[in-house]
């Protein structure tokens, strides 16, 4: 299942121009190859990894929250995630769980939450309340039905 956007390429050109910087300027400041990554960015054709994601926050001097399409509903786990600035890898390997269990749990692939101390690890990951795990999952199942 393709992922849902979660990083507004309108937001991050608004943003983008507002510091007054260029898109090769933006690409040297966070340290990525060329412009051709942030006009990608900015068109919705690709995202910026979370950890990329936190340094443009940093360098645009806004918080990473307001470079997300915003949302009336609860936060999935992926957008937990995103805003904690981990890749998906980095939240398998800190919570001791396989990639591919992690990425079903990303996607809603889960029958029942799981344990509490497994929700406490996920929380104490992302820097989130145990309740924001637990209802974010719920929404990624509500999500994936």
């Amino acid at each position: 299942m393709p992922s849902i956007p979660v990083v507004d390429p309108r937001a991050l050109r608004s943003a983008r121009e507002r510091a007054g910087l260029t898109q090769h300027e933006l690409a040297r400041l966070i340290g990525v190859a060329g412009g051709e990554r942030v006009s990608r960015w900015e068109r919705g054709a690709s995202e910026p990894r979370p950890e990329v994601l936190h340094r443009i926050a940093e360098v645009l001097e806004v918080q990473a929250q307001s470079l997300l399409i915003p949302s009336d509903r609860e936060p999935d786990l992926r957008r937990l995630r995103v805003l904690a600035g981990l890749s998906a890898r980095q939240v398998a390997k800190r919570s001791h769980m396989s990639l591919p269990t992690y990425a079903r749990w990303e996607s809603g692939q889960i029958d029942r939450l799981p344990s509490q101390s497994a929700l406490d690890a996920l929380a104490e990951i992302l820097g989130v309340k145990r309740a924001e795990v637990a209802a974010a999952l719920r929404s990624t199942r509500r999500d994936a039905e």
